[in-house]
């Protein structure tokens, strides 16, 4: 089986985290956390930077690894290395998204998510809980 490493960025601001819903594909209309895969030769922070630059016409400040997900979907194994991420102006442009929210942990299971990502919630607030 096809293996693909990405990475995701989990963006927080105001104990909120920015959701993302894709508009095209197979998975059409699920929500993600954005990024994309690493180009040989990337480390997975500058891999992160250009994929949000590319998807969101943001920049923004790389942080801690949170977590790194390995998911099996049906044609191919998914290497998922996700980021707490800050970003540093207010500016998003949904270049390749259908809509886009910011959720609570109280709202982050009000989405449907695609289920890699869906394994990382739990971790996402057990750190917003941990913020301050």
């Amino acid at each position: 089986m096809k293996t693909i490493e990405v990475v995701a960025a989990i963006i927080i601001k105001d104990r909120k985290v920015y959701a993302t819903q894709r508009g095209y594909g197979e998975w059409q209309g699920w929500w993600e956390f954005p990024g994309g895969k690493i180009e040989p030769g990337e480390c997975p922070q500058d891999a992160l930077k250009r994929e949000i630059k590319e998807e969101l016409d943001a920049e923004i400040e790389v942080g801690e690894l949170l977590e790194t997900i390995e998911w099996d979907y049906p044609a191919f194994h998914l290497t998922m290395h996700c980021f707490i991420c800050s970003l540093e102006s207010d500016h998003l442009l949904l270049n390749e998204h259908k809509d886009a929210a910011w959720l609570t942990k109280e709202t982050l299971g009000s989405v449907k998510w695609l289920p890699a990502d869906l394994t990382i919630l739990k971790t996402i607030e057990n750190h917003i809980n941990n913020l301050d």
